[in-house]
């Protein structure tokens, strides 16, 4: 079955740049995505009942994307997902300052992320390729970064996120996708009821402010973090997982997430060796969703898949220097299907 691929304007920035939104149709699964910070708008699925639903947290204009600062609903994160302390790094034996906007630290690379600037879009088959260049020096980050991001939907209601980005400098590069989803529809209410397996025997522990401490990553065995078989998420989390079987060249199956109320489950997949799972306790119902409805604590989970936080700091972790002749490469498949009641 091919897919449908369309694009519409969706709305004007202040500035009187236009954003468009790309909309992916294949099967049971359409998705949304805009060139506005590369979000992902909405994901539509069916339950078991068959009855489609927007599973992914968003708004249904622009303004409220471009007001909001600090959720990420749906983003493209770059050029580093999650922290770097002290919001600098030494590369090669040069110092870099970075923009700090959480305390001390850069989060999500700064408060001119990837997910605030306006993406270039060209349709590719099953989907859209956005592409951008980050100048050099852009938040503090060194080099020219070249970035291409490519969303497909296939057969087999499976949403593709593949990453790809060259540099003229030594840098550093992270990049992941921050939707948060509701496998029993915006507007339903709590995700903390949702079962979750994550193929992790290991997690990260970290300080109040989200730095990994010094150490060896700290088994899960025992504690709230252990996911290995399935368990209610519960609330709340903002914890890096160390996914087992580290860097891989093709995306493995990593997380299983379902809702026993709607039917509604997802496979994800990745190519990452870390998973920073949020439970979006944060949202206080200042914000309403595409359904009209508030957002509050655990409206959503978000799944990132990524190199671990505060790796420029870490030789001990998986590097993400990226140097000029090489080719960052990262890729997440979303895999949606349902379940029948008393699975």
């Amino acid at each position: 079955m091919s897919t449908q691929v369309g694009t519409e304007l969706f709305g004007t920035l202040d500035d009187g740049t236009a954003v468009h939104r790309w909309t992916l149709e294949s099967g049971g699964l359409r998705v949304a995505v805009l060139t506005y910070g590369g979000i992902v708008q909405s994901i539509e699925t069916p339950d078991r009942d068959g009855k489609p639903g927007q599973v992914a947290l968003g708004f249904a204009e622009l303004a409220p994307y471009a007001a909001d600062g600090g959720s990420y609903f749906g983003a493209l994160v770059g050029r580093y997902a999650n922290r770097i302390a002290g919001a600098s790094f030494a590369l090669d034996g040069r110092s870099h300052s970075l923009v700090a906007n959480a305390g001390p630290h850069s989060l999500h690379g700064g408060p001119r992320s990837f997910s605030r600037v306006v993406w270039e879009a060209r349709p590719v088959e099953d989907g859209v390729e956005l592409h951008r260049v980050s100048p050099d020096g852009e938040e503090g980050f060194p080099g020219r970064l070249d970035v291409r991001v490519t969303y497909t939907v296939s057969a087999g209601d499976a949403l593709r996120i593949a990453y790809r980005a060259r540099t003229d400098a030594p840098t550093v590069v992270n990049l992941t996708n921050h939707t948060y989803l509701n496998l029993g529809g915006d507007g339903s209410g709590s995700a903390e009821g949702h079962l979750l397996r994550l193929a992790a025997s290991r997690y990260t522990p970290a300080d109040d402010t989200g730095i990994p401490l010094s150490g060896e990553p700290a088994e899960v065995g025992g504690t709230r973090l252990d996911f290995r078989t399935a368990r209610v998420v519960g609330r709340p989390y903002d914890h890096n997982f160390v996914l087992d079987g580290g860097v891989t060249q093709a995306p493995r199956t990593v997380a299983e997430l379902y809702d026993p109320v709607s039917g509604r489950a997802l496979e994800l997949a990745t190519t990452e060796p870390g998973l920073q799972l949020y439970t979006a306790d944060h949202l206080d119902g200042s914000l309403t969703g595409t359904s009209g409805a508030p957002y509050g604590p655990v409206a959503g989970l978000a799944l990132e898949t990524q190199h671990f936080p505060d790796s420029p700091h870490r030789p001990d972790y998986p590097t993400t220097v990226l140097r000029p002749g090489e080719t960052y490469r990262s890729e997440s498949v979303y895999t949606f299907s349902t379940r029948p009641r008393n699975h």
